[in-house]
């Protein structure tokens, strides 16, 4: 019998993250969009695929897309870094910046990833808590910042899984406390109504450790393609590139991105869509008996009352409707969170939603 190779010994015990994928009707758990990309888009990918030359490698610098990126956000392409989703933009940060010795700061409850990442990158991970209502606490964050002298900083903006966006304020008043990196990570940003890209193009103090993270997978409708990238200063993109696999991104996804920044209207729309929906639901939990917390997201954060979270749950899936139980999260008891679907999704969630709540317990 083999002799059992043991993993590290910080590693002991850690498992993945995965969400639950279960084959129901309305799939609400994700907060993928539940809108398609345009057909446009999809026929002009259908044409750049017979352009490509799959016997050789891909652009390694990612040129076409970087450079596309870059018009759209009015920055330099030197300050801009893709890899296969934000995932892989974190976890190519925290291997230039984190490691043994290094300390990565968060604020619970947040996404999970940045803890889990961290770790895998052999990152001691210091949080501290936010307030009641999920804001930050800035007393909270500048004891933080000042005993742990973190080399990144993440903020979650709007948050996952509570859904509030920072303001320009609060976003400042990290950069100006912070003596790392600070890692805004704007996967829905496109659905809040600021961004931390503002003070990227604005520049000015603590602007040169300021890094903004985002994702195609959600108002970009993209997330089958895994793709990601990241607005920083060109020291921060070297270091990403230094440690980033060699050929990481793929011809394919490339050219999808880069084709999807042609049609910058039909995403806005999209967001439109969905913040209106958003807007609708949220009127609709504030009649039934649930707690909520103000969203600028593409999901909903909300805690039963009166039933408990993984009861209705289960209701809810019984009606092939899935959303996502977060009541075993970090300060997050018997909360669950609901993406924002197409009107006739949410009709549904909703009216199960109804019918759970008003069960007998």
């Amino acid at each position: 019998m083999g002799r059992v190779v043991p993993v590290r010994d910080d590693l002991v015990g850690l498992k993945g993250y995965h969400s639950p994928q279960v084959d129901v009707e309305v799939r609400l758990n994700t907060n993928e969009s539940p809108l398609p990309p345009p057909e446009e888009w999809l026929t002009e990918l259908s044409d750049e695929l017979r352009h490509i030359d799959f016997n050789r490698y891909p652009d390694r610098r990612v040129s076409g897309l970087r450079d596309a990126l870059a018009r759209f956000h009015d920055v330099e392409p030197t300050h801009v870094f893709c890899a296969n989703g934000s995932n892989e933009v974190l976890q190519c940060l925290l291997l230039a910046y984190g490691g043994a010795g290094r300390t990565a700061a968060l604020f619970e409850p947040t996404y999970a990833l940045h803890r889990h990442i961290a770790s895998v990158t052999a990152t001691t991970v210091v949080s501290g808590w936010r307030r009641p209502d999920f804001r930050l606490d800035l007393d909270v964050v500048d004891e933080l910042l000042e005993t742990a002298q973190p080399i990144i900083t993440f903020l979650c903006s709007p948050n996952n899984p509570t859904g509030r966006a920072e303001s320009s304020d609060v976003v400042e008043h990290v950069l100006e406390r912070a003596p790392g990196l600070v890692v805004v990570d704007e996967a829905y940003g496109q659905f809040a109504p600021c961004s931390a890209l503002d003070l990227v193009r604005r520049g000015g103090a603590g602007s040169d450790r300021l890094v903004v993270v985002r994702t195609f997978s959600k108002t970009w409708s993209m997330a089958a393609c895994r793709l990601g990238y990241l607005v920083a200063p060109p020291d921060v993109v070297d270091a990403c590139e230094a440690v980033a696999l060699p050929y990481h991104l793929d011809a394919v996804t490339q050219a999808a991105g880069r084709l999807a920044l042609r049609h910058v209207g039909a995403m806005e729309t999209r967001v439109a869509t969905l913040n209106e929906e958003r807007g609708r639901i949220t009127a609709v939990l504030a009649e039934l008996a649930v707690e909520t917390w103000p969203s600028d997201a593409n999901f909903v954060l909300f805690r039963p009352l009166g039933r408990g979270a993984t009861e209705v749950w289960n209701d809810l899936l019984a009606s092939s409707v899935l959303v996502r139980d977060c009541s075993t999260w970090p300060g997050l008891d018997g909360c669950l969170r609901v993406t924002v679907g197409t009107a006739p999704e949410n009709d549904r969630f909703l009216a199960a939603l109804r019918s759970s709540l008003e069960e007998k317990p």
